[in-house]
């Protein structure tokens, strides 16, 4: 088993991989053992007033990994001088680390309390189709509008993994993919209006399903001809509907093609590439994405990496390839939901990513030194030396890691604007 060698603080070199016997309030770094890469982080080290310090040979740089000897070796209990070596924090970074945690829990509050109150719209959108539909329709493109203006509004937006089990679970599935398609769209450069089209397109695209029975409400491998044939009917109904609503050709021909794809293999037209509108294509491709995620039986979902990958590399042709790039792209390679392992071999989550700078998203670390609940955004684009190593999938994860990232059940997103307080920087 690897063993940590006590140094004082002075032979510390560039190279060595450590582990800090302080609390999270009590040092400046986002993790607690980490491979130091450079003579910066050796500076605040010693400001830290330790007079030893930990590293692990094992992980270190090749000119460290010589035997220790026995009477180097530290006991697996922290050392009456490693325990000396701790100091009482300074009120000021306290205080930093409190509004920090404090600004990521109202960060994710608010951004739980705006999918909720979507889906809570979305709910009632149903039955008012029915008996009240220009009430329907003013409801949703207000819904969409909303979304919409504030989407343009905020310059650089982050996707965002909300909490586990938020919003109405019969409507989780149009308000996902209305979030994610607002997103794809803006990534795409289209105009407001056509946003607007590519909203309400996704808000109702399953809105006949209301008057299907629910074992045909998404497709499955052991279906009946008649069942399957029932499943597809959801597409017509659902244009019947939007019709009585008085929307717009545009956005009836893209709730009729949501399910068209590139290659012709979609239904109920078997249309191909370009003869499907813009629309479709865009909330086809994240209509997919989110039944690989969220499933109707749970245990064949995806991680959001996984399906990504599977949609690239199997189904490619299924869809628009500059869309489908544009999606990739804007998601990141390890989607919002994605569990990682990291280079220092720390378990992770990704909760958050940038769509304009996804490729080193926001990550919450396990950290068993840390309670969960205080645990501390870490933007990995201030860390430029911890990457991610690999996708996991959460069965992968040691009970203790699995317990602490409670990876969510059901995959879902929404947006916020770009800033930079959500995470917390590293020293370089």
């Amino acid at each position: 088993m690897s063993t940590f060698v006590v140094i004082p603080i002075d032979q510390l070199r560039v190279g060595m991989f450590i582990q800090l016997d302080l609390g999270w309030m009590q040092h400046p770094f986002p993790v607690g053992s980490f491979r130091v890469s450079s003579e910066a982080q050796i500076d605040t080290l010693r400001s830290l007033d330790l007079k030893s310090i930990r590293y692990l040979p094992a992980k270190s740089d090749l000119e460290f990994q010589q035997r220790a000897t026995p009477d180097e070796i530290e006991p697996a209990d922290r050392t009456e001088e490693a325990s000396a070596a701790l100091r009482p924090a300074r009120s000021d970074e306290i205080n930093v680390l409190k509004a920090q945690l404090q600004a990521q829990h109202d960060a994710l509050a608010a951004c739980d309390q705006r999918f909720l109150s979507a889906t809570r719209t979305c709910l009632r959108l149903g039955p008012m189709a029915d008996k009240e539909p220009s009430e329907a329709r003013s409801q949703g493109e207000s819904l969409v509008g909303g979304c919409v203006d504030e989407l343009l509004e905020n310059g650089e937006s982050v996707i965002r993994l909300l909490s586990e089990g938020v919003g109405e679970r019969n409507v989780l599935h149009p308000v996902n993919v209305m979030v994610l398609s607002l997103l794809l769209g803006k990534a795409q450069g289209v105009g407001p209006d056509a946003l607007r089209e590519i909203g309400l397109t996704a808000l109702f695209h399953d809105l006949g399903k209301t008057r299907m029975p629910a074992h045909q409400w998404v497709r499955t491998a052991d279906m009946t001809a008649g069942d399957l044939l029932g499943y597809q009917k959801h597409v017509s109904h659902s244009v019947a509907i939007a019709r009585r609503m008085g929307l717009p050709v545009s956005i009836l021909r893209g709730i009729a093609e949501h399910h068209e794809m590139a290659d012709g293999s979609g239904f109920p037209e078997g249309l191909r590439g370009e003869a499907i509108g813009g629309a479709a294509r865009i909330v086809g491709l994240v209509n997919y994405y989110d039944r690989l995620c969220n499933p109707m039986h749970g245990a064949q979902a995806l991680t959001p990496h996984e399906a990504l990958s599977l949609m690239f590399a199997k189904h490619k042709a299924k869809f628009d390839a500059q869309i489908l790039g544009v999606f990739i792209r804007m998601m990141g390679i390890y989607p919002p939901g994605s569990i990682v392992q990291l280079v220092n071999d720390r378990y992770a989550i990704v909760v958050s990513v940038n769509s304009s700078r996804p490729l080193r998203p926001r990550v919450v670390v396990h950290d068993p030194a840390v309670p969960k609940e205080e645990a501390l955004i870490l933007d990995l684009e201030t860390v430029p030396e911890l990457g991610i190593r690999r996708s996991l999938k959460p069965t992968q994860l040691p009970r203790e890691a699995l317990d602490y990232l409670s990876p969510r059940k059901r995959i879902c997103y929404f947006f916020e604007r770009a800033v930079d307080t959500q995470g917390l920087k590293a020293n370089p």
